[in-house]
């Protein structure tokens, strides 16, 4: 058994995404490429975002702090603390509207 605190990840990330030229910090929390699911607390800097890319499975985002807009094609939805998005099928990008936290939650579709 291992504890892990989300809630002090999630200030270490943004702190490490504040500092960083990209404005974005990330750790895995548990999984990886060899496992179907992985958790990863990402942080971004307000006005950072995570350009267009495909959900590779099943994923949701958990606002831990800040607030984001997740868009696909037309449609957008913003997250605050505390809400989960499911992250559509298909290309979507997410944008900090400010210094933002989230826990991602993928499945991994069996290829």
């Amino acid at each position: 058994m291992q504890k892990i605190s989300i809630e002090a990840l999630a200030r270490e990330q943004l702190e490490a995404a504040v500092a960083a030229a990209s404005g974005r910090a990330a750790d895995t929390v548990y999984g990886g490429h060899e496992k179907v699911l992985r958790q990863t607390v990402i942080a971004l800097k307000a006005g950072t975002q995570l350009s267009e890319h495909l959900n590779p499975g099943e994923a949701t985002i958990f606002v831990l702090r800040g607030c984001v807009l997740l868009h696909a094609g037309n449609n957008s939805w913003e997250g605050k603390t505390g809400d989960l998005l499911i992250v559509p099928e298909g290309l979507h990008s997410l944008q900090a509207e400010e210094d933002t936290a989230v826990l991602f939650t993928v499945a991994k579709v069996p290829t």
